[in-house]
């Protein structure tokens, strides 16, 4: 198996379709297991997961298992088991293949589906309600094959994601949505299987109140691996493909999925197991060989972004924040669930669980998330930043950490902030535009790390330079830099090679005026000697 996928080299990149990639000879990582598992196991399921995380593969691989296509599988793991092939009627709706700014978007969308399908099964009297057309076609489609049917939504969150709960078109679709799906419950002597992907759990209480069999397998340890890649997968499917990735980049296989660690694995579904690579980002790597992010290019999280900002939760404290399973899979996109809502869209994942408090601790899952979060979330604070040839291009901030300035970094932060549109600030607002910053710089940012007498503001490392920020507002410099030497920020670092900077810093604000005032100490002395 594994010889033959190393022949092709060819990467399906936004190829969601199963009999496309296995009839036009790309890469393809068998998942083919766990859908064996999923059809022998369940009858009514539901997923979430991340986008670019392969539902829509998921589901292309179960209904070509449900058209009864056993050559299409041939040599994979399914082939093997004792699973009965038989054809059976599948209704495959889309919910990912529609633009949502139309107010009626939706409705157009399933009366399309609807009008395809009842043109396949010759439905003529078609004057019902969506709801009633959709029960209608189940029957038909059952007693013209003498088959029960397999029902695949597909990305079912999609119309409501990035619309606010409380808006009138929030309302009418979510209506919309649990009348069509309502009808499942009283059609299950004519179903077989039915699956729902999609990103957050709008939950039972709303759109599945009458789905109470809906099986939610989203958080299950046996089907953490359904979609996206394990690093074994990783590595025996795509071995020549890293191969001439490391070639390119200079370095051996073993530094390459290092790095490739870093940035795109780390994602992990449940209470302990192995953790999963993001595997849109891993192909879209072998193939360009390049190593940065790709996850935020396909799509902008807009909307997700002026939630946390407008959430009041900042954003150097979102890493270690700590929620129960209740939380984890609470209803809706309010602002009130928002950790919630980035952990089901894969912008936090599970750092570790306890068992006895029945509480996760989240975080960032790699660098490609990590960076790509700042990137949308940065111009929320600091418009000024993206302008075209300023002193606030992110070159120049990441120039001065890199190359051990950090004078001309604080001077102009102190230009960025008195650039800040607004003044209702306060230091957790310059605090989180120093982070982000940070991290668009590439560098490895901390916020509010612990040591055993306290927590710094942040820490920031580069390959060459160790920086400790502590930040006051409307304070002194004198009480940030006290600090951080009475608590021994830079205590960890006493053995590090690199140069360290102690950076205090205070900002003085009122309705005159805005001024950075900072003080910088080599930590110790001897480092620069």
């Amino acid at each position: 198996m594994a010889e033959r996928i190393i022949e092709k080299r060819i990467y399906p990149i936004g190829i969601q379709s199963f009999p496309d990639i296995i009839e036009g000879g790309y890469t393809y990582v068998d998942k083919t297991f766990f859908v064996a598992k999923l059809i022998k196991e369940c009858k009514y399921v539901f997923l979430s997961r991340p986008r670019r995380f392969g539902k829509s593969l998921l589901l292309s691989t179960i209904h070509t298992y449900f058209d009864g296509k056993r050559d299409l599988f041939k040599g994979l793991d399914i082939d093997s088991l004792d699973m009965d092939w038989t054809p059976r009627p599948v209704l495959h709706f889309d919910l990912n293949s529609e633009d949502y700014s139309a107010e009626d978007a939706l409705f157009s969308l399933l009366n399309r589906f609807l009008n395809e399908y009842e043109h396949i099964y010759g439905i003529q009297e078609v004057d019902l309600t969506l709801s009633g057309r959709f029960s209608q076609l189940i029957k038909t489609a059952n007693r013209k094959t003498g088959q029960k049917v397999v029902i695949l939504i597909d990305e079912y969150d999609k119309p409501l994601l990035q619309l606010k709960e409380d808006s009138e078109l929030y309302v009418k679709r979510q209506s919309m949505l649990k009348g069509f799906f309502s009808n499942l419950k009283s059609m299950d002597g004519y179903i077989e299987f039915a699956m729902l992907t999609g990103v957050a759990r709008f939950s039972k209480v709303s759109i599945f109140s009458d789905l109470n069999n809906l099986n939610d397998i989203s958080m299950y340890e046996q089907y953490q691996e359904i979609c996206g890649w394990t690093e074994e997968e990783m590595v025996s499917n795509f071995k020549y493909g890293i191969e001439e990735l490391a070639r390119k980049r200079g370095e051996t296989s073993e530094q390459t999925i290092k790095e490739l660690r870093n940035y795109y694995d780390g994602y992990l579904f449940c209470d302990e197991g192995d953790r999963i690579y993001n595997p849109y980002s891993v192909l879209k790597a072998l193939y360009s060989k390049k190593i940065k992010p790709y996850w935020f290019e396909s799509g902008t999280p807009t909307f997700l972004a002026k939630r946390i900002k407008n959430s009041g939760i900042e954003p150097e404290a979102i890493n270690g924040q700590e929620r129960t399973y209740e939380d984890l899979i609470a209803i809706g996109t309010g602002t009130g669930n928002i950790l919630s809502l980035m952990f089901q869209t894969g912008y936090l994942t599970i750092a570790s669980y306890d068992f006895r408090r029945n509480r996760y601790t989240l975080r960032f899952p790699n660098k490609e998330v990590e960076i790509g979060f700042a990137k949308f979330l940065l111009p929320l604070y600091a418009p000024s930043i993206n302008k075209n040839n300023s002193p606030f291009n992110l070159m120049n901030f990441q120039d001065d950490l890199y190359d051990g300035d950090p004078k001309a970094f604080m001077e102009r932060l102190n230009t960025l902030f008195k650039d800040l549109p607004g003044e209702d600030h306060n230091e957790s607002t310059y605090r989180a535009v120093t982070y982000l910053l940070c991290l668009l710089s590439g560098t490895e940012a901390m916020a509010e790390r612990h040591s055993y007498k306290g927590r710094s503001d942040l820490e920031v490392l580069t390959p060459d330079y160790v920086y400790v920020f502590e930040f006051k507002y409307n304070k002194s410099v004198k009480e940030a830099m006290d600090q951080i030497h009475s608590r021994d920020y830079a205590g960890r670092y006493a053995m590090d090679h690199r140069p360290v900077f102690l950076i205090g810093a205070n900002l003085n604000e009122s309705k005159h005026e805005r001024e950075l005032q900072y003080e910088i100490i080599n930590y110790p002395e001897s480092q620069l000697q």
